[in-house]
């Protein structure tokens, strides 16, 4: 005979892992704004240019961006450590360690 299925203590896993990845994903995105150097501008500005990306439609500038997003991210792991000091998912060792692109303020 087969032994019960424990349901409470996988939706409970479960939810730990949801948790964990949200968590995960939020420390990301605050170290993605302080790698950007966009740590220095108001709550008010960088919600203005996240709607200015999110509303436009425009192929072509959203290729710019994510070409030099690309680049950002490529610099970065130059300037970085040796691969092996890197976590898996590309995320640097300490949040700090990549230096702003220049002319980022002028970009569109």
């Amino acid at each position: 005979m087969r032994k019960p299925r424990d349901f409470d203590a996988e939706l409970k896993a479960l939810d730990d892992k949801a948790r964990a990845l949200k968590t995960r994903k939020v420390r990301q995105l605050g170290e993605l704004v302080i790698a950007t150097g966009a740590d220095t501008l108001t709550a008010n500005e960088r919600a203005g240019a996240l709607i200015v990306l999110a509303e436009t439609k425009e192929a072509e500038k959203r290729e710019a961006w994510g070409r030099r997003g690309a680049a950002f991210f490529q610099g970065r792991s130059r300037r970085n450590a040796p691969a092996t000091n890197r976590d898996s998912d590309g995320a640097p060792a300490q949040p700090g360690g990549a230096q702003p692109v220049p002319g980022r303020k002028g970009a569109t």
